[in-house]
């Protein structure tokens, strides 16, 4: 079966929060929104954010590649520190200004992303956006860069032709090469020392060998595959 990375639902919401080391919860936001009755009465409504369809199973597959990597853009600016709530209006403004579909997703975030943030603060300077907007950004040699949390994420990423991420490099391993290519191993991580699924290395640990062994049937470093368990028991906690 052939994978178009904007349509073909590959993730289960929480597969993709841990693939992501964020909150199933805050996935879910993203991907589907919400609306809440505030105690007043009033209906608060918070549209989506990523590309996501609504899986007819909770385990179902639900996003396709291009929304992991819209979601992976937003752990970035996560771990900057910012609340979506607060940068709805420059995500918005991101959209706009790069006239891209699925902006979050493009090479375009990464080469005129900061730009369009910090031009987007000036002109909106107090409101929340605008302050959000600004943490993200930081002039670096006269140049309008990406907080050093952002950009170390969107380092991880390459793209194909058509200017849309392909790849990802996960962010939480700390020695493992762990990725996830759209065109390989139907979306799977994989390491990229020898391209073995990480499910089948975690697999055959779990079935009872032994760490070096487990390296040795893959071809990987014994660190390599004990940095896989650390996140693999981290995501089970």
């Amino acid at each position: 079966m052939a994978v178009d990375r904007f349509s073909t639902p590959l993730y289960g919401i929480a597969e993709a929060a841990d693939y992501l080391a964020v909150p199933a919860s805050t996935f879910t936001t993203w991907a589907f929104g919400y609306e809440r009755r505030r105690p007043g009465g009033a209906l608060v409504s918070v549209r989506p954010v990523i590309t996501a369809v609504r899986p007819a199973r909770r385990k179902d597959p639900a996003v396709p590649f291009v929304g992991l990597a819209e979601a992976y853009a937003l752990a970035a600016f996560r771990h900057a520190g910012v609340p979506l709530q607060r940068i709805r209006p420059a995500i918005d403004a991101l959209k706009r200004e790069l006239g891209l579909e699925h902006a979050l997703a493009s090479r375009q975030l990464f080469t005129d992303g900061a730009e369009v943030l910090y031009d987007y603060a000036e002109h909106a300077a107090d409101t929340p956006g605008g302050i959000s907007a600004r943490e993200l950004v930081v002039v670096r040699n006269n140049q309008r860069v990406f907080a050093e949390v952002v950009e170390e994420y969107l380092r991880r990423v390459e793209f194909a032709d058509d200017g849309y991420a392909q790849m990802i490099r996960l962010p939480q391993y700390r020695v493992a090469d762990v990725l996830i290519d759209a065109e390989h191993a139907f979306g799977r991580p994989r390491f990229a020392h020898g391209g073995a699924k990480l499910e089948d290395v975690l697999d055959l640990f779990q079935a009872g060998e032994p760490i070096q062994a487990v390296a040795e049937e893959f071809g990987l470093t014994q660190v390599e595959v004990e940095d896989a368990l650390r996140v693999a028991t981290r995501a089970a906690a």
